[in-house]
């Protein structure tokens, strides 16, 4: 019977393993190396100091690069959610094939790099590039999207949306389509049935999906540093730029741990949210 309880422990002992070995350990030694001290011409000094976060907080330059990622990454999650939520919506009415067609369309730039996405989108962005050769034809003026927060959010848009398609569809295949033919049955409109039925029971995978979009989007390195350039800093880029550039390993370390804190933060925040609306859910017996 003890063997029995113990199964489950032993049968996850290598995935634990793995993700102490290529996780927590570089995540700890992070955390220790941004409590160092670090001298231009000594390197890193042993020792424990709260200097590296105290700079962080102190300087308004690192609140402006905060300031920066955070609200770019809100936006990105906001447009993402918007967009990821019609799209789930749109395939999953799709017959087949079409419907495993348009998915394949949908996750295709998963399947690309980042970075060789992220060129694309420069090369499109750039003053003699094909969206402001479009704007011109208009008689529109051109937009700055090089080097700024503009075009990092429709880059970054276009790389996570499918996070938030695959997210919302899956929530959509759950449900029961006799709820919806209750609803029009009903005399709710096309409007109402969106509104009401549908983004309520899809609203797990809306969450979930956001989750993971404002992670990697408050995360992300490739895109900012090649859209954003050097002027437009993130934190990623800032934490890159002191950890390689300057050699200021604790100073970046800082930035990283702050970084992954506010992440665990949105995190656990979603995940009460979430747990909030079941428990109403099965209370009220309905969304």
């Amino acid at each position: 019977m003890r063997s029995r309880r113990l199964a489950p422990y032993w049968l996850s002992a290598p995935a634990l393993l793995v993700y102490a070995a290529f996780l927590f350990v570089p995540m700890g030694a992070i955390v220790l190396i941004s409590f160092q001290h670090f001298e231009f011409y000594g390197g890193i000094q042993p020792g424990f100091t709260l200097k590296n976060y105290a700079e962080v907080f102190g300087d308004g330059y690192y609140w402006e690069i905060f300031g920066r990622t955070f609200w770019i990454a809100l936006v990105v999650t906001a447009a993402c959610a918007i967009l990821g939520t019609f799209e789930a919506i749109v395939l999953n009415r799709m017959a087949n094939p079409w419907k495993g067609l348009f998915l394949m369309i949908v996750l295709g730039p998963l399947l690309i790099s980042v970075v060789v996405r992220t060129l694309g989108w420069a090369l499109l962005f750039g003053s003699t590039g094909l969206v402001n050769k479009g704007l011109a034809l208009l008689g529109i003026e051109p937009v700055q999207f090089m080097y700024a927060n503009i075009g990092v959010i429709v880059a970054l848009t276009h790389v996570l949306v499918p996070f938030v398609v695959i997210s919302v569809w899956a929530s959509l295949q759950r449900i029961d389509p006799a709820v919806e033919r209750a609803a029009v049955s009903l005399g709710a409109g096309r409007a109402a049935v969106l509104r009401r039925v549908i983004v309520p029971l899809a609203m797990p995978g809306i969450l979930s999906g956001s989750v993971i979009v404002f992670a990697l989007a408050a995360s992300a390195f490739a895109t900012p540093a090649i859209i954003g350039g050097r002027r437009l800093k993130v934190i990623a880029t800032a934490a890159y730029d002191e950890f390689l550039n300057t050699l200021n390993w604790p100073l970046g370390a800082s930035l990283a741990v702050l970084l992954l804190i506010v992440n665990i933060v949105v995190l656990q925040a979603s995940n009460r949210m979430m747990e909030r609306r079941y428990k109403a859910v099965f209370n009220e017996g309905g969304p």
